[in-house]
């Protein structure tokens, strides 16, 4: 039996959001603040998101791992939180083989600047050599399917529409293999032929060792993609296993 070998371990993990109000008058003074500090009260202003409550799993190379929830239930902060983005409260960590790289529909790209570039500097971001990128960008366009309906690649960014935007931002991430790729709903664009095509990429990901996590609200997505899945609710871990026997249990939560 082949090793297993962790790629991403939650201990406890917590995350909080802190959002700062309006102040009262003099509760904002430096001379209130430092007194804050002196005695360990808090803010009256701040108010405390408990976003991903005591999370604990360890994710293996070679897995695809589905995270479902309903809307608010912590899923894009778990993932922020395994790429480093947000930090995890004391007493829990997050452990990571390698640099997770985080795909989201949010990701950056540079408006201003065509398909085509954008292409150039992310694939040159994320490490790939000169000579790589030269020899990849018109697969990761046509990959994308951008210039399907003209010739788009040489156009700026800002006349994309959305599911194209997100497409192609797809098409960047999955151009190079990753220890760990997260993805937060760019499988839910696109038509059903980019899903297809986006979907066996993942697969192929998780033969070249990597592993995935896939954020989606698509059920049928994470049942084509993934074979195991974490359910968060309210921020903690409802069930974790088999991606059928999961799904199954959430849908019927959902019913009641």
């Amino acid at each position: 039996m082949a090793e297993r070998v962790p790629t991403i371990v939650a201990d406890n993990a917590n995350v909080v959001y802190r959002i700062v109000g309006r102040t009262t008058p003099g509760t904002g003074s430096p001379l209130a603040s430092f007194k804050r500090i002196v005695t360990g009260t808090k803010s009256a202003a701040i108010r405390e998101v408990h976003a991903v409550k005591g999370v604990s799993f360890i994710a293996y190379r070679g897995e695809a791992i589905g995270l479902i929830g309903s809307n608010g239930s912590g899923k894009s902060t778990l993932l922020r939180a395994i790429a480093g983005l947000l930090p995890v409260e004391p007493g829990g960590a997050v452990y990571a083989a390698g640099q997770p790289s985080l795909l989201g529909v949010n990701a950056a790209l540079m408006n201003d600047l065509s398909g085509e570039r954008n292409v150039v500097l992310g694939c040159l971001a994320m490490g790939m050599t000169p000579a790589e990128v030269k020899a990849g960008t018109k697969d990761i366009i046509d990959f994308s399917g951008i210039n399907e309906r003209g010739d788009f690649s040489s156009l700026p960014m800002r006349t994309y529409s959305s599911g194209m935007a997100a497409r192609l931002r797809f098409s960047i991430a999955a151009a190079k293999k990753h220890d760990v790729l997260l993805i937060d709903e760019a499988l839910a664009t696109g038509d059903a032929k980019f899903r297809r095509r986006s979907e066996q990429r993942v697969r192929d990901l998780r033969a070249e060792a990597g592993t995935v996590f896939l954020v989606s609200h698509s059920e049928q997505s994470i049942r084509d993609t993934c074979e195991r899945t974490i359910w968060l609710e309210s921020g903690v871990i409802r069930a974790d296993g088999a991606t059928e026997d999961v799904l199954q249990e959430y849908e019927a939560y959902m019913r009641k």
